[in-house]
């Protein structure tokens, strides 16, 4: 009888030291997929940050050669500024302040796209070497957020799979682990462009 009762607690002791091993190791490996998360989104800002940074110079290169546009330039600015003053501490990342991060940036997207499509009009502006300088990083700065957001989607899948599976989602469920938002395509995104000639 004696033997039998050592058995079982000596299992039990085993079992219990197990899952307090399993919780640890799980809790941690949660810890580094969600600061991976973090830290992706620190570099997603980062160059959006990059691209807000660019625009003033953008913006006074192209008032010296087209100053009466002034409404689209004013359109710029005023949806830069509304852009850089949205920001979003990773901690607090959810679907709500990230759809309100992405349609400020969504707008300066647009504004600039206008910016841009307005200097197609002079041809001197077009060859100015500032000018072109400061359009080749706003390209290269948009394909960095493009890389950089898809890095974070992939982040954000792996962090979201791993706290959803099984037992993994008990542990996150005490811990406070909670699911991490994607990007979402922009409105009209769906629809095919149309082109005329």
């Amino acid at each position: 009888m004696k033997k039998t009762l050592l058995i079982i607690l000596a299992v039990l002791i085993i079992f219990v030291i197990w899952a307090i091993s399993f919780g640890i190791r799980t809790n941690n490996q949660m810890v580094t997929k969600e600061e991976a998360v973090n830290s992706q989104w620190s570099k997603v800002e980062n160059q959006y940050q990059r691209r807000a940074d660019l625009i003033p110079n953008l913006v006074n290169t192209v008032k010296g050669y087209a100053s009466h546009e002034k409404e689209t330039l004013d359109a710029v600015v005023s949806a830069r500024a509304k852009a850089t003053q949205i920001t979003i501490d990773p901690a607090d990342l959810d679907e709500n302040s990230l759809k309100k991060y992405q349609e400020a940036q969504g707008e300066l997207s647009q504004a600039l796209g206008r910016l841009l499509a307005v200097t197609e009009n002079y041809p001197d502006l077009k060859a100015n070497q500032n000018f072109l300088e400061l359009q080749a990083q706003l390209e290269g700065t948009e394909n960095r957020i493009s890389t950089e957001r898809t890095r974070y989607t992939d982040e954000v899948k792996e962090y979201n799979v791993m706290i959803r599976k099984f037992p993994a989602s008990i542990i996150a469920g005490m811990m406070g682990f909670d699911k991490k938002p994607q990007f979402t395509a922009e409105t009209g995104a769906e629809k095919a462009p149309e082109v005329k000639f």
